[in-house]
């Protein structure tokens, strides 16, 4: 998500619409405003204590963090035109928001409670299903990644299909592109054994335990497994104690090597060494790994849910993958392990498909969007 706003407000900003990124200053030391070029500003507000909090602390902040961004722009003498809602606890600040300023809502989730819940994972405070279900209703417009998102939108939320606008995200392709697989395994000091790649937050629902039991299926025994992520949730830190067990169990640990969370232009070394990407979420909206690894020319074996079917071609730009069987999962990694020139040519189809994402096309988009909004009138929820 921080990757999705951070990129999205560039584009933005590039294509004339003026954004502030506002967020809670998690340390004492930034600074309220940081200019990050022109038309493209993020605030920081100094709410609650100066040091990260866990997500589900955040929502007793939702009066204080709407009372700082009210005081924000009174200060700072700025008025704003609307308002875009990124993930459910932002969400409940933006609908405060909303009726402070009298201004249309946008909002994107990410992820949904009840996707998440239908997919067995329920690790959400109570509170955020009603929440997604308020701000929903008195959004001006929802965003969703595809249309498998906006079918679950109307159905696990009532939404107004009406409301609900595709807008995939992009990947910038100056720094996600092909390059010397080589190269970049000198760079990272990766040996030239068969590579597959996890790059995710630690959690149940990013199915990391399916890419270990996986990796113990490949006939190949160097295949290793290089996972770029780290604890995430309250359940973060508890899941990578499982994982190192688990890996342990299936008889991998020296071929499983974890890295700390890389800065996001570091990533595409990552995906250029890697000879598979792996995705197996138990459920995602877009998939923004698997586009940045087509991007590289990397091919992706990835489940078969949610957004990764639109981003993933089956037999043509990588695999997708029914169930959570490991063997399921290494078959396909197997079958591109043993064939490099069948790799070659799907990596070569993935990243001519993944042209068609591009944060410049989003930002086209939403402009066209948000200047219809202003001129109509505001969904009401009261």
């Amino acid at each position: 998500m921080n990757v999705y706003v951070r990129a999205l407000a560039t584009a933005l900003a590039r294509a004339g619409v003026e954004c502030d990124v506002i967020t809670r200053a998690e340390h004492p030391d930034l600074a309220p405003v940081v200019d990050v070029e022109p038309g493209f500003r993020v605030v920081h507000l100094a709410v609650g204590a100066p040091r990260p909090l866990p997500k589900h602390e955040l929502l007793g902040l939702t009066d204080d963090l709407t009372a700082a961004v009210l005081d924000h722009s009174q200060a700072d003498d700025v008025e704003y035109g609307l308002l875009h809602a990124n993930y459910w606890i932002s969400g409940a600040v933006g609908h405060q928001l909303k009726h402070a300023l009298d201004r249309p809502l946008v909002s994107t989730f990410h992820t949904l409670a009840r996707v998440k819940a239908e997919a067995g994972i329920d690790d959400d405070p109570i509170e955020r299903t009603k929440v997604e279900h308020d701000v929903i209703a008195c959004s001006d417009l929802v965003l969703a990644s595809t249309a498998e998102e906006r079918e679950q939108l109307v159905a696990l939320y009532g939404a107004i299909e009406d409301r609900i606008e595709i807008v995939a995200p992009g990947v910038d392709h100056e720094r996600f592109s092909p390059g010397s697989r080589v190269a970049s395994r000198r760079a990272l000091g990766l040996s030239d054994a068969p590579l597959l790649l996890f790059v995710g937050r630690i959690q149940p629902l990013k199915g990391l335990s399916l890419a270990i039991s996986c990796l113990a299926e490949l006939a190949d025994r160097r295949a290793t497994l290089v996972v770029v992520g780290g604890p995430s949730g309250p359940d973060g830190r508890a899941e990578l104690g499982r994982l190192h067990e688990h890996a342990a169990a299936v008889g991998v640990t020296d071929r499983v090597r974890f890295v700390a969370p890389q800065p996001h232009d570091r990533l595409s070394e990552y995906y250029r060494a890697a000879d598979v990407c792996l995705v197996p979420s138990r459920t995602e909206s877009f998939g923004l790994v698997a586009l940045e690894a087509a991007a590289c020319g990397t091919p992706v074996v990835a489940a078969n849910v949610g957004g990764l079917r639109s981003l993933v071609d089956d037999g043509l730009t990588g695999f997708l993958v029914d169930g959570r069987v490991p063997a399921d999962y290494a078959q396909p990694v197997n079958r591109l392990l043993a064939d490099p020139e069948l790799a070659a040519e799907m990596g070569a189809r993935a990243e001519v498909r993944s042209r068609r994402y591009a944060w410049s096309i989003a930002a086209a988009r939403l402009r066209r969007l948000y200047a219809d909004l202003v001129e109509r009138e505001l969904v009401s929820c009261r």
